[in-house]
């Protein structure tokens, strides 16, 4: 399985991300790095996420974007 589905467009499955309601409300989305990839690209991802004044964090399977400007803070080890 590689690339996009015939109807979806990276620029698509991009503005459904960040038009989620969770992502409008200043949250959290998290999304599977392998589907990133594939879908978008890792660095388009990322260019998407800073062009918003957003940042995101890898973490295991995942990338994590806190959809806001706060600054992200580590509670604990």
């Amino acid at each position: 399985m590689s690339g996009l589905p015939e109807y979806l467009t990276r620029e698509l499955w991009l503005d459904q991300l960040f038009s989620s309601q969770e992502a409008r409300r200043g949250g959290v989305v998290k999304r599977q790095i392998r589907d990133v990839e594939r879908l978008v690209g890792r660095a388009a991802f990322a260019a998407a996420v800073r062009d918003r004044g957003f940042q995101a964090v890898e973490n295991g399977r995942h990338f994590v974007v806190f959809c806001n400007s706060a600054p992200i803070r580590r509670v604990s080890r």
